[in-house]
């Protein structure tokens, strides 16, 4: 609950903030979007509300980076989506750093988040908070859910370090990633070549 506490604090929410009740059983999907007061980028694990802490330079960084690549590189029928949600169920909804998805998923200027059947591709940047959600319990339920791709984004001497997951169709399961460093080169979920030292520099696509 310190934790809780504390990244509530981060978002000025001072110590005499009313937490909502929980109901028996847990919070749903669909009560994200009922809920009032909610701290930015709230998500929902297994029934939980579970607060993101304000993000460093270095995630701002890789994902501008990565979003950048992947924006201007998708197929005219994909589309780049920054902190929105993926209803997994019930019980989870998720937050991906990034999410390549169908166009024509997208549904209006309402919209706060986008069915499993419609994500490519879903990217999760590690910060200090997230290791053990982004390493084991995102990993798992992205795979439950059937993402084919998924990448996980850690730091290594001061740059980006993709660890790219395609899912196994004979056990549903992520196989052993590739890791890239230095230059994300891949031909799927479409064509992809991203110079991972640009950290700090504006970047276009290769001839």
């Amino acid at each position: 609950m310190g934790a809780i506490m504390a990244a509530a604090r981060d978002y000025g929410l001072g110590d005499d903030y009313t937490w909502p009740r929980p109901p028996a059983g847990g919070w749903t999907a669909d009560d994200l979007d009922r809920l009032p007061n909610l701290p930015p980028h709230t998500e929902l694990i297994d029934g939980s509300l579970v607060l993101m802490s304000p993000q460093t330079d270095s995630h701002m960084a890789a994902m501008r980076l990565l979003e950048f690549g992947l924006w201007v590189q998708a197929p005219e029928h994909l589309y780049v989506a920054r902190e929105m949600t993926t209803r997994l169920g019930k019980w989870d909804r998720l937050e991906p750093d990034l999410m390549v998805v169908q166009r024509s998923a997208r549904t209006g200027p309402d919209q706060t988040w986008y069915e499993p059947d419609d994500v490519v591709l879903t990217v999760e940047i590690v910060s200090r908070d997230s290791v053990r959600r982004d390493r084991d319990v995102k990993h798992r339920k992205y795979a439950d859910a059937g993402f084919r791709h998924f990448w996980r984004v850690e730091e290594e001497g001061g740059l980006p370090v993709v660890y790219v997951y395609e899912l196994d169709p004979a056990t549903q399961q992520y196989a052993v990633p590739v890791i890239h460093r230095d230059r994300l080169k891949l031909d799927l979920p479409f064509p992809i070549d991203i110079d991972l030292t640009a950290f700090d520099r504006p970047q276009r696509p290769n001839p």
